[in-house]
């Protein structure tokens, strides 16, 4: 068993790293939010010319770990863009004999596609999306094309990084891929967890890491105020949080990809910790900022906002710590 990344998995992580400090500074980030787009192509395109679009292939020879490092370095960067939605699409598209003809677009990124958590729902990227995949354990998986049965309402979201709308979807609309008895369904609802636990990770990362920064660059009584008995008390819980949460996630993404027995459990405890973590990192970063914390210009409420999201999508920690005990016998 081994408990650290490989050469070839922080390669990943290094190279998605350095495609969105070159294509999403935040300075990019900050002309979006004050845009009217929910989705920003150069940015998108940067990353599917990596070839991450293909992770979730079966013959990739990588799997759910890797998307999820992935994806873990899109929500460290606050990153536009549905990417859950597009791995998963692609893991379900490649494994139905109904949507061959989407893999070679989705792959490459020309066509975008979104994860839509029932019939109705608040979709990340929806203006956007060629293709909405709908992951429902009760009645299986659906991909559905825009504008057949879709009715996309544009909301004023919470969430600037990823702006989400209300989308509603008729029944019947699009090719059912698996129906909710096939073990296919219940495969991707997991992955979806799990990837969003891992976004929620690099975010809580990225917020404890900013605090940490300006602890050591900001002054006051002339000493920097990391020196501060109570503040390096607020950084330590901080880190203590997130730092042991990241076996969670890399652990969940390894049962799946081996089909262990507790991967449906693992998932789900990974989704309801994480979310619940990275909302409380988030809060103690603004408070450990001071009023700079609270400012647009800084921009901390980002990740602060995504948190929020995060912990809202595909169900609340406490529905999934439920299904968990569920699971577990309890």
């Amino acid at each position: 068993m081994h408990f650290h990344l490989t050469e070839e998995q922080a390669a990943i992580q290094d190279a998605v790293r350095g495609t969105l400090a070159d294509t999403w500074p935040i300075e990019r980030l900050h002309a979006f939010a004050d845009g009217d787009a929910d989705f920003d192509r150069d940015s998108w395109q940067a990353l599917m010319t990596l070839g991450l679009g293909g992770i979730l292939l079966p013959d990739s020879g990588m799997g759910l770990l890797e998307a999820a490092l992935v994806c873990e370095v899109a929500g460290e960067a606050a990153a536009a863009g549905p990417l859950i939605g597009q791995l998963l699409a692609v893991a379900a598209a490649s494994a139905s004999d109904k949507a061959g003809s989407h893999v070679d677009a989705l792959v490459n990124g020309e066509r975008v596609a979104t994860v839509v958590h029932g019939g109705s729902a608040f979709v990340p990227c929806a203006r956007a999306a060629d293709l909405f995949l709908i992951v429902d354990r009760d009645a299986g998986v659906r991909l559905v094309p825009a504008g057949e049965g879709v009715t996309i309402e544009a909301v004023k979201a919470s969430d600037r990084s990823r702006p989400v709308s209300k989308v509603e979807i008729a029944d019947g609309a699009g090719d059912t891929l698996f129906a909710a008895d096939d073990p296919m369904t219940a495969r991707l609802a997991d992955a979806a967890l799990v990837l969003v636990a891992a976004d929620a990770l690099g975010g809580a990362q990225k917020v404890a890491a900013m605090s940490v920064a300006y602890a050591k660059e900001r002054e006051q009584f002339g000493q920097p105020i990391g020196r501060f008995q109570a503040l390096k008390h607020q950084l330590a819980h901080m880190a203590l949080d997130v730092e042991p949460a990241r076996a969670l996630v890399w652990y969940a993404a390894y049962a799946w990809d081996v089909a262990l027995p507790d991967t449906p459990r693992a998932a789900a405890m990974a989704k309801a910790h994480l979310c619940d973590i990275y909302v409380r990192t988030a809060r103690a970063a603004v408070a450990a900022h001071g009023g700079i914390g609270y400012t647009w210009e800084y921009g901390l409420h980002y990740w602060f906002r995504r948190a929020m999201f995060d912990r809202a999508w595909l169900g609340s920690p406490a529905e999934h710590r439920a299904r968990a005990a569920t699971l577990a016998g309890w």
